[in-house]
C-alpha cells in the first residue's frame, strides 16, 4: 500500500491533492505531473510514502532540475515506486554499473514473484549497490523549515504528517489522505 500527494505552493499557502503513480514510469513523468500543478512556477513537492517503510521527496522548483530524498533506499528499491526516484545519478554510479534490473520488481519487493536470496551463486553477498539509509538531497526542506537532521530522523511512519506540519500544510494533506 502506498500513498502520494503533491503539495504546490501558493501566494495563499500550500494546496494539496491526491495523485495515482499506475501512469507514471519515470522521474520525467513525476517531474511532469508535479510542473502540471505548479502555480507561477513556484514550490511543488511530491510526497511519497510505502507501507510505512520508506518516504521520499521530490521537489520541483520551476524548471529546475527535481530534487530527490528518499529515506530508506533499500526499501524502495523493492518497490516499483521507489525505482521511479531511485535513479542511477541518486546511487552515485554509472548505468552500466547497475547488475540489479529494478523494472522486474514486483510491488512486494521481489523479482518474478521470488523472494531474492541473500547470498549469490558464489555464496558472495547479494548486489549491494543500493544502500540501505538515506540517498538524496538531506537539505531538500531546509528553507521550508525542515533541516537535514529533522529529515533523517523522521519515522516513515508518520514522516509525511511530520513534515506537512513543519509546512503548515497538515489540514490541505488530511484532506486528500
Amino acid at each position: 500500500m502506498y500513498f502520494a500527494a503533491l503539495l504546490a505552493r501558493t501566494e495563499d499557502g500550500w494546496e494539496a491533492s491526491d495523485t495515482e503513480l499506475d501512469d507514471v514510469e519515470t522521474l520525467s513523468d513525476l517531474t511532469d505531473l508535479a510542473r502540471d500543478t505548479s502555480v507561477d512556477d513556484d514550490t511543488v513537492l511530491v510526497l511519497i510514502e510505502q507501507e510505512d517503510a520508506w518516504f521520499g521527496l521530490v521537489r520541483v522548483d520551476g524548471e529546475d532540475d527535481p530534487r530527490i530524498y528518499v529515506s530508506d533506499a533499500a526499501a524502495a528499491a523493492r518497490s516499483s515506486y521507489g525505482e521511479i526516484l531511485l535513479t542511477d545519478e541518486l546511487l552515485g554510479r554509472e548505468p552500466s554499473d547497475d547488475d540489479t534490473d529494478l523494472d522486474s520488481l514486483d510491488l512486494d519487493g521481489t523479482e518474478d514473484g521470488e523472494p531474492e536470496s541473500a547470498d549469490d551463486e558464489d555464496g558472495a553477498e547479494a548486489d549491494t549497490a543500493v544502500p540501505h539509509g538515506p540517498v538524496g538531497d538531506s537539505e531538500i526542506l531546509d528553507d521550508l523549515g525542515v533541516d537535514e537532521k529533522q529529515l533523517r530522523t523522521l519515522d516513515p511512519e508518520d514522516a509525511l504528517t511530520a513534515i506537512a506540519d513543519a509546512l503548515g500544510a497538515s489540514d490541505v494533506l488530511e484532506t486528500v489522505r
